[in-house]
């Protein structure tokens, strides 16, 4: 047997992306560096004169230097507000307390594991990228969860261990945007589209539930063409020989935390009380929101006007605080019912633990928040997007032309940048006011971000949870490295591209609305 650490090691072109993708500074290195840029940029633009006229307006936008005394004075004063008003800051913090109860109670982990174990063998390929595409509505759960559990079920049934870690490593990062409910992405995304947005239009509203039908019918897509690409592509890699010997590697490795053996237990008494005492939490909490929402004169009845002749539900403008309390609730009656959860003092340290793992991310907030303040406030984003805007009428482009572009660099950029928040946050603020120039709403620019973001995920050395899958790979087969992570899983990155953009050109060729509300595709340009 060759040594586990030279074999299947990528080589050529994945060892050029892992190595340039290295090379690459942290997010909050990247964040800082575009905060000093423009710093330096605003004074260099604004001694040199540039102005763009606004076209809306017909006013004379200019530079705001911020390396001048005045500019500086407002660095200093405004580097608290830029933090703690930094949009997905409060998004990601809030819905964690409550996904944070329901993952540490071990309700996730159940639930997970009871919806992989339940499903007919005939169905369990569609069924493991189904569930890995659902597994987003608890963040970064499904990366650790599912994959064990779907490779030991794989092998229990005489398949390939790797076919089954392959198939839900593909619905969990790339189906990563997809869902059939909305999810804490929509808040966090829809956070950073709104504020690129008022960059041209300060009364422009976008619905957090603004890709809502296009993501559902993205589930569907995904999980049929994932199951497409494992029958014809991926499960004739394996001979039964090679299949033989990974079961056997299998049941030769040391036991994890989700081995084989386990997964054969199936869910245990202690398991299915706390799922039933969990399903009444829900029901009685999500009946009460319920009443919340219809019962006139109660708190999240009625309508409020985000701006001028825009109407949205009240529930819908709390759908974050709503999804923490859907996820804390049950976490909770499972907590009780496991005995996790014996006192409020367990539910407080849970939710404490959560936010101690949230440390990297407040660090990241806090940066990103300078560099998209400091943006804005220099005016460069608004001038760069009348630039851009200008550039492109004369261009006179098709515009799914330009949408596919945008899937197309996302793609590209998440394969050295992992975090969907920071790369939205670095190319929103100059892609969403430039597209709504030529007649490209926000809410198109996000779906087609959404769909070139995920695509890529499962082929990326930079994925952090790379290395978790790697480690699960290798129970079954000990001679593989990144390169064979990668060659596994490009067949799904190709066929969900190509399925996933011609979805999306079909989808503005009907003209169907992206989500509840009318949500657009095309608007008028600004002339």
């Amino acid at each position: 047997m060759s040594n586990p650490s030279t074999a299947l090691k990528p080589k050529g072109l994945l060892n050029s992306i892992e190595r340039i993708g290295n090379a690459l500074p942290d997010p909050v290195t990247l964040f800082f560096l575009g905060a000093v840029a423009v710093v330096v940029l605003s004074e260099l633009t604004s001694q040199a004169g540039w102005e763009v006229t606004n076209p809306v307006t017909k006013e004379v936008e200019t530079v705001k230097s911020l390396y001048s005394s005045e500019g500086m004075e407002w660095i200093w004063d405004n580097m608290v507000v830029n933090f703690t008003g930094f949009a997905p800051l409060g998004v990601v913090l809030v819905a964690m307390l409550g996904i944070g109860v329901a993952e540490h109670s071990g309700l996730i982990g159940a639930l997970l594991k009871g919806m992989v174990l339940i499903t007919p063998r005939r169905l369990m390929t569609p069924a493991v990228i189904f569930i890995g595409v659902m597994s987003s509505m608890a963040l970064d759960a499904g990366y650790v969860v599912l994959p064990p559990l779907a490779a030991a079920v794989f092998a229990r049934s005489g398949r390939s261990p790797l076919v089954g870690l392959g198939a839900v490593f593909a619905g969990v990062s790339a189906g990563f945007s997809a869902n059939l409910l909305i999810t804490s992405l929509d808040p966090l995304l829809q956070s950073f589209t709104q504020g690129a947005a008022t960059i041209l239009d300060p009364d422009y509203y976008v619905d957090v539930r603004c890709n809502y039908y296009f993501m559902i019918a993205s589930t569907v897509l995904i999980s049929f063409v994932g199951w497409f690409v494992t029958w014809k592509f991926v499960e004739p890699k394996f001979t039964a020989d090679e299949i033989a010997e990974q079961i056997r590697a299998g049941e030769a490795s040391a036991t994890g935390e989700q081995s084989s053996e386990k997964a054969d237990e199936g869910i245990t008494p202690i398991e299915k009380r706390g799922l039933l005492l969990a399903a009444v939490f829900l029901a009685v909490g999500f009946g009460l929101i319920l009443m919340m929402i219809h019962v006139p004169g109660w708190s999240l009845n009625g309508f409020i006007e985000p701006r001028q002749g825009w109407k949205v539900a009240v529930w819908v403008h709390a759908m974050v605080p709503l999804l923490a309390v859907l996820f804390l609730l049950p976490g909770i009656g499972y907590g009780i019912a496991a005995g996790t959860v014996k006192s409020d003092r367990d539910i407080a340290k849970m939710m404490a633990k959560t936010m101690s793992g949230m440390g990297g991310y407040v660090v990241l907030a806090f940066f990103a928040g300078q560099f998209v303040a400091w943006f804005g406030e220099s005016n460069l984003g608004k001038m760069i997007a009348l630039e851009g805007v200008a550039i492109l009428q004369k261009a006179n482009m098709p515009l799914p032309i330009l949408v596919i572009a945008i899937v197309l660099l996302s793609a590209t950029l998440n394969i050295f940048i992992g975090s969907a928040s920071a790369k939205w946050a670095l190319i929103s603020t100059v892609f969403v006011p430039i597209f709504m120039g030529v007649g490209i709403t926000p809410e198109l620019t996000q779906a087609a971000y959404r769909v070139g973001d995920s695509v890529t995920n499962s082929i990326t050395p930079l994925n952090p949870y790379m290395v978790i899958i790697l480690v699960f790979m290798r129970r079954y087969a000990p001679q593989a490295g990144v390169g064979s992570v990668i060659s596994l899983m490009l067949p799904y990155t190709i066929a969900f591209l190509i399925s996933w953009v011609i979805l999306l050109v079909i989808w503005m060729a009907l003209g169907i609305p992206l989500g509840p509300g009318g949500s657009p595709m095309f608007m008028e340009p600004i002339s």
